[in-house]
């Protein structure tokens, strides 16, 4: 066996090895189900307390499902993504229904997607633990704020970033 004939074998095996991912990209189906699970348990809790809950509570259960929502569709977003970017592209027929953005999202508008999902569901549960307060000290909400911002830069900077790229290519 010569050297080009080894590079060869090297570049098929990792060229096939990216179906390795699959079983991950599945794997956020069990995910996803299971966020759906108790999501539905939240709605049920929801519906039999509802008369004896307090607003605020009920606000904060709401945020909750809120929460789980918008989890849910950065788990669908980067399981159909993910696996179209690194491993094959999604057969949907003719007859099916497609999602928009399916087939148009590369991995840097992914990257940002889920970014932007991150900020939205961290400012979410940062107005969850402000509504929830009298549990918490000032140490800790300082260090919500602190993690919550930190989220807001990063996603900034990335998107400030893939926009510098995109100017020079």
């Amino acid at each position: 066996m010569n050297m080009s004939q080894v590079e060869v074998l090297v570049e098929k095996t990792m060229y096939r090895s990216r179906w390795l991912l699959a079983p991950i990209y599945l794997g956020l189906s069990v995910a996803l189900l299971a966020l759906g699970i108790k999501f539905f348990q939240e709605c049920l809790h929801l519906m039999l307390h509802l008369l004896s809950m307090k607003e605020a509570d009920m606000v904060l259960v709401v945020l909750s499902l809120i929460d789980m929502a918008m989890v849910g569709g950065l788990i669908v977003m980067v399981m159909m993504s993910g696996y179209e970017n690194f491993v094959s592209q999604l057969d949907v027929g003719e007859n099916e229904e497609k999602l928009g953005w399916l087939g148009t999202m590369d991995s840097a508008s992914l990257k940002a997607k889920i970014a932007a999902s991150i900020v939205a569901i961290s400012s979410i549960h940062l107005l969850k633990v402000f509504m929830n307060t009298p549990n918490l000290t000032n140490d800790n909400l300082k260090w919500y704020v602190i993690i919550h911002l930190t989220f807001v830069l990063s996603a900034f900077a990335m998107g400030y970033l893939d926009v510098i790229n995109k100017r020079l290519n």
